[in-house]
Formats: C-alpha cells, sequence, structure tokens
C-alpha cells in the first residue's frame, strides 16, 4: 500500500473521490486500519476520553500525544497519520514550532492538527512557513468546549455561521492543507467545502463534504459513557468482549480451560525422572 499524499488528497477531492479518516491510539489498530485500505489516520486527543479515562480532552498532555503517535506510527508505516496538538501546546508560536516539530521528527506525524479559527491563523501560517502541514478544525471544538456551551451543534445563527466560513477561508489563507468541520449544519459544510480549495473532513456535518472522520471507538462501540448523534455504530465489539471475558472466566472457574489442547506435554521418561524421589 502506497501512503497518499496532500496533493493525492486535494486530487481526491477534485475528482468527487471522499476521504476516509478514523482515529487509532495504538499499534493493533492502526495496523487493522492500514490493511483495511484507510485513506488517513487521526491519532486525535480524544484518545484522552476513550483510551485514558480523562472526563475532556483537556488534560491530554504531548508526551502521551508522542507515546500514542509513535505506536500508530509503527501499526501503520505506509498511511498518511495526523496527529492532534493538544490543549495549550500552540498558544504561542514558539510553543506550536516546538510541539508540532515533535509530532513529525519524534512521532512520524505527516500532519498536525490544532482547533481553532482566525485567532490561529498567525500560528499556521508560521508552521506552514517552517514546513510543517497543518490540518484546521473548526466547529465544535472539544478542547474549547466549556466556552461554546457544551457539546453542541454550532454555526445555527448567522452571527456563528458567518464566522465559521469567514474561519475556514482564513485557515485556508494561512496554508492548512486540510480542514476538519466538526458538528455543524450539513447545508453549512457544504458551503464552506464549495468556498474553499483545500478538503474538508466532516464529523457530524452531513456528507457533502469532501471526506469523513469518526472516532473508532465511538464507531466501534468501544466507549459507552455517550455516543455522539452523528455517529454511526457499525459494531458493537464492546458488548462482544464483555461477553468474552465473563466465558472465559466461568471456563476458568469450572476447569474448562485450560484443556488438554492449550497444554504442552511432558516426554514419559522426564516425568518418571522429577517423580522417582515421591
Amino acid at each position: 500500500m502506497k501512503k497518499k499524499s496532500i496533493l493525492k488528497f486535494k486530487s481526491m477531492a477534485a475528482q468527487g473521490e471522499k476521504i476516509t479518516m478514523l482515529t487509532a491510539y495504538d499499534y493493533p489498530m492502526a495496523s487493522i486500519l492500514e490493511k483495511s485500505g484507510i485513506d488517513t489516520i487521526l491519532v486525535g486527543d480524544s484518545l484522552g476520553m476513550v483510551v485514558l479515562g480523562y472526563d475532556s480532552t483537556v488534560p491530554v498532555t504531548m508526551d502521551e500525544m508522542l507515546h500514542h503517535a509513535k505506536a500508530v506510527r509503527r501499526g501503520a508505516p505506509n498511511t498518511f497519520v495526523v496527529v492532534d496538538l493538544p490543549y495549550l501546546s500552540y498558544a504561542t508560536t514558539r510553543d506550536a514550532l516546538k510541539n508540532a516539530g515533535r509530532l513529525i521528527k519524534e512521532g512520524g506525524a505527516d500532519a498536525v492538527k490544532l482547533e481553532g479559527g482566525r485567532e490561529y491563523v498567525e500560528i499556521i501560517s508560521f508552521l506552514t512557513k517552517s514546513g510543517i502541514p497543518v490540518v484546521g478544525h473548526i466547529g465544535l471544538t472539544p478542547q474549547t468546549v466549556t466556552q461554546l456551551g457544551g457539546y453542541r451543534i454550532q454555526g445555527k445563527d448567522i452571527k456563528s455561521a458567518t464566522k465559521l466560513l469567514q474561519d475556514a477561508l482564513s485557515i485556508e489563507e494561512a496554508g492548512a492543507v486540510m480542514l476538519v468541520l466538526e458538528a455543524i449544519p450539513a447545508p453549512l459544510a457544504e458551503k464552506i467545502t464549495e468556498e474553499t480549495n483545500i478538503p474538508t473532513i466532516g464529523i457530524g456535518a452531513g456528507d457533502k463534504c469532501n471526506g469523513q472522520v469518526l472516532v473508532l471507538h465511538d464507531m466501534l462501540g468501544l466507549f459507552e459513557k455517550f455516543v455522539p448523534s452523528f455517529v454511526k455504530q457499525y459494531e458493537l465489539l464492546g458488548v462482544k468482549i464483555e461477553a468474552a471475558i465473563k466465558q472465559y472466566c466461568e471456563e476458568v472457574k469450572g476447569l474448562v480451560f485450560p484443556s488438554q489442547e492449550h497444554s504442552f506435554p511432558l516426554n514419559e521418561e522426564v516425568l518418571k525422572e522429577i517423580n522417582k524421589d515421591k
């Protein structure tokens, strides 16, 4: 499998071919995604909630992002990998360059993603000029969800919809290579997609974006605290895993497992030798 490039994603968008993206946080899942032919993997700071058990993405650190990015890169060496810059890791251009550089150099990322609109144009432009590909993220931005009034749809009124459109155009002008649109009305996402020349990746933003992304643990039923309304659950693996573990416990306690099939024999002469003094 040949790794897709930023130019390839632009070409796909221009030709109407949808871009597929899913999150991954470890080696085995990244390996499965690559074998499945996913276009791009996002190592999202959502790992804070679905893997580390935090109440939000805010506590996630750079060390945690790097740890998981490295694992994903090892599992998917031939897939385009985007890694989130965690909360407060890009408050200044100096911080942004230092931390984004680590994700690229140490974590093996092909691009970094940051949340925010026009207020981050300077950061995006600075990183781009420094040779670091940046993916933007507007709409519902989990790192600042408390300022948005919770996990709610964004851009529903004239003022906020206009701001999101202007944010998208500004982010593109600053040099972003892709743009994630989260939890915004489908017609607004369509308008942004039409007005910009970089691929848009939707999550709860309708079907007119150039691609789609979901949190892997959401779409596989591995995270039960809450399931966003825009998520389609393709499997309920959490239920199946729980059932398998319960069966294992029952078989161990009931002396069913391990059976001879799962045990190693010992040569009769060796057995006699070790038992001769009994």
